[in-house]
Order: structure tokens, then sequence, then C-alpha cells
């Protein structure tokens, strides 16, 4: 773990240069603790894949003040963290077709394996809540099955339906509102990714895991899928 100085109040926090489950559970632990723990002094906490931004109020602590109780917060939970933190994990039902899922297709094309394949691949695998950004509730979940991996598109959409699926590379992630987007979209869910009078705002959190099950149209209608929505 290092510490860097971002500005007078805000310092970034790193554990490790290697995106992965190990870096993502240590964001997760740490930011639980830090919550929980500098409630008082900490305003802001923004983790991402191997860091997190942490802004202070400067009437309550001065930069190296902060420094020492950070450091000595998130070592001090070294010895519980594997007993005391768990992964959330969160199932969210997709509907794989074309009809929704925009370039499922080319992903098949791509990868030379059928759809079944395809869906079976992507909604086996048990993925990891690397990041938050982008959009309010855009998670980034990773790692994405070497045999489905795909680049981004090479000219994005002026608009992705809410609730699409889509992978880039090795990830996959799930679109919380219709943006502009380059990943290729494989499905969709019915499921809300945020929810605006929530304190945590996002349905997933860093350190989350997420697993797909595949579902058919008429279930996806039943839960409140609009196959034409934007």
């Amino acid at each position: 773990m290092r510490i860097e100085s971002v500005n007078e109040n805000t310092c970034m926090v790193y554990f490790g240069d290697r995106i992965g489950a190990e870096s993502a559970g240590l964001v997760k632990q740490a930011s639980d603790r830090l919550r929980r723990d500098m409630s008082d002094h900490v305003i802001d906490l923004v983790p991402s894949y191997t860091s997190i931004l942490v802004t202070w109020d400067l009437e309550q602590a001065d930069r190296f003040a902060i420094t020492r109780r950070l450091r000595a917060a998130i070592e001090a939970g070294d010895d519980d963290t594997a007993e005391g933190d768990s992964s959330r994990v969160v199932e969210l039902p997709v509907f794989y077709d074309p009809e929704v899922g925009l370039d499922l297709d080319d992903v098949c094309e791509y990868s030379g394996l059928s759809r079944d394949d395809v869906i079976r691949i992507h909604s086996e695998q048990t993925y990891q809540v690397y990041a938050i950004g982008f959009a309010p509730g855009f998670a980034y979940l990773g790692s994405t099955d070497e045999r489905i991996a795909i680049p981004r598109k090479s000219t994005p959409r002026l608009k992705v339906p809410t609730g699409s699926v889509g992978i880039a590379g090795n990830q996959t992630a799930i679109y919380p509102s219709c943006t502009p987007g380059g990943w290729q979209i494989i499905g969709r869910t019915p499921q809300k990714m945020v929810d605006w009078d929530s304190d945590s705002l996002a349905l997933v959190q860093v350190g989350d895991q997420v697993r797909f099950r595949a579902i058919s149209r008429d279930e996806f209608l039943e839960l409140g899928g609009k196959p034409d929505e934007l």
C-alpha cells in the first residue's frame, strides 16, 4: 500500500498495479473500514480498480495527520479481513437475444462460437466488480472468458439502451441508463442498476460479485423489460 497526495485535501491510496480479484478485495475492505472508522474526517471515497481516492475535511485534519490515520486504519484491518469480510453476490437476469443483444451475432462471428456457447460462457462466470464509473451505476466487471473477449466497437453508438449487457476486451458491464457507448452488446437485463432514492445509488459496489442468469423473452417481459426501450 502507498499513499500519494493529489492536492491539499485529497490523496490516492494504492493497493498494487494489477487489476484483479486480489486488488478489488483489498480496495473493498479498505473502503468499508475507512467509511466506518473515519467518517468524522473523510468527506468522500471513490474506489477504483486498484486504488481509493480519499477527500477529507481540512478543518478536521491536515495531510500529515490524515495520512497517519489512513495508514493506521487500513493496516489495523489486515488481521481480520480474511474472516471478517465477504463479498456480496448479486444475480442479474439477462435476456440474450439479437432482439436486444445488438452485437450478439458479431461476437459469435468474432469468436467462432455459436449463440448458445457465447451465452453459456458469459453466464457461467462469476465476475468481480472492479470499479464504478463512466456513468452512475456503471460497473466494470471482470474477467471475461478469453474465448468471448472482443474489442470495443470502432465507432461507438450514440445511444445504448438502458440495461444493455456488453463486452469490451476482458471486461463486461451493464449500462444503467441510456448513454453513448462502444461496448459489444449481447443482451439486456430488466433489473434497474441505479436507485436514485438510496444512499448507495448503485445496485452493486466495488468488491461485490455478479452472476448472470439467462432468461427467456417471456420472463424478461414479466420482469418489466422493454425490448424497444432506449
